[in-house]
């Protein structure tokens, strides 16, 4: 047994991959219990507080609309393999933010995470294992475990990067869904009849901001108050200008202060907000064209300016250096 681990790579490579294989399961039992104990300490603390009524406020409409990943994370989860995260409010609240908003998102997540793990060395392995002649075992080890990283991380950098974009999004359009929201008030609409009609109009021009207005429409034809809808619009959302105007909206109307008036000063303040940025990005673009400019122009036109001297030191001066 032992000559034949010696000689075959094939023997070895399939050894360390049973090996690397049990050391991960071992790990992950262990930390699978440790989560759920963590997980059962956090519900007996949610049944002594009033965070369950979100859970049985769940639409049914939500509960239909399960994916086939969440089926696989409850089917996973059933034979006993816990797919919560000991982070999962922190977890649920990125997802949110990158616009995933069903319950099972991140299990789903953290199955996915799981998945490429595995998935990513074994790619490499079954390329690598057809070739005629296989690399040694130390290239095969490093870069299967740097393909298991970054199977780790690749996913926690797409969620970050969507809700970057996501966060953007948001907040290019809502200047210009405050100045419509602003026209249809002072044209005698109330607020949640003005946020009816923009959130119809900009279906096509800004689809998140949209969304955000029609769930909060339809909360509030739901029996939700005016405060409940708008603080959920800015849990919904995840950005600053939102929540601010989710409070001014709701200081306005526990004051009875004019609404008119308070969109038209935050939709001026938003906009120069946006002109800010505008110009924030295009004072940084002579900084990032210096970059390119540097590192392929500079060389060429020192090339060229030192062309003729350097032909010239070759035929004339360096033969009379030499006595030639």
């Amino acid at each position: 047994m032992i000559d034949l681990f010696a000689n075959s790579p094939v023997a070895r490579i399939t050894l360390l991959i049973a090996l690397f294989a049990v050391v991960v399961f071992l790990a992950f039992v262990g930390l699978n219990a440790i989560a759920q104990r963590r997980t059962v300490r956090a519900g007996l603390k949610e049944i002594s507080t009033t965070e369950t009524q979100e859970s049985s406020t769940a639409s049914l409409r939500a509960r239909e609309r399960e994916t086939a990943w969440s089926q696989l994370a409850k089917m996973i989860e059933s034979s006993g393999l816990n797919l919560t995260d000991t982070k999962d409010q922190r977890l649920r609240e990125k997802m949110v933010q990158a616009g995933y908003t069903s319950p099972s998102a991140p299990r789903i997540f953290t199955l996915v995470r799981l998945l490429m793990i595995f998935l990513l060395p074994g790619i490499y392995l079954l390329i690598v294992l057809t070739r005629p002649d296989p690399p040694g075992f130390l290239t095969i080890y490093i870069v299967g475990s740097i393909l298991g990283l970054m199977g780790l991380y690749l996913p926690n950098l797409f969620i970050t990067a969507k809700a970057d974009r996501r966060r953007e999004q948001i907040v290019n359009g809502f200047p210009d869904c405050l100045d419509l929201m602003l026209v249809c008030i002072e044209a005698g609409l109330g607020i949640e009849a003005a946020m009816d009609r923009v959130g119809r109009e900009m279906v096509r021009s800004h689809p998140l901001v949209s969304k955000l207005i029609q769930v909060t429409v339809l909360q509030l034809r739901a029996g939700a108050t005016r405060e409940e809808a708008f603080r959920k619009l800015a849990d919904m959302a995840s950005v600053d200008e939102i929540r601010s105007f989710s409070t001014l909206l709701i200081q306005s109307d526990k004051l009875g202060t004019s609404i008119a008036s308070t969109l038209r000063t935050y939709a001026a303040e938003m906009r120069e907000k946006r002109r800010m940025r505008a110009e924030e990005k295009a004072h940084r673009l002579p900084v990032l064209i210096s970059i390119p400019l540097v590192v392929f122009m500079l060389p060429t036109m020192i090339g060229v300016m030192m062309l003729p001297a350097s032909i010239r030191m070759v035929r004339e001066i360096f033969p009379m250096m030499i006595g030639g």
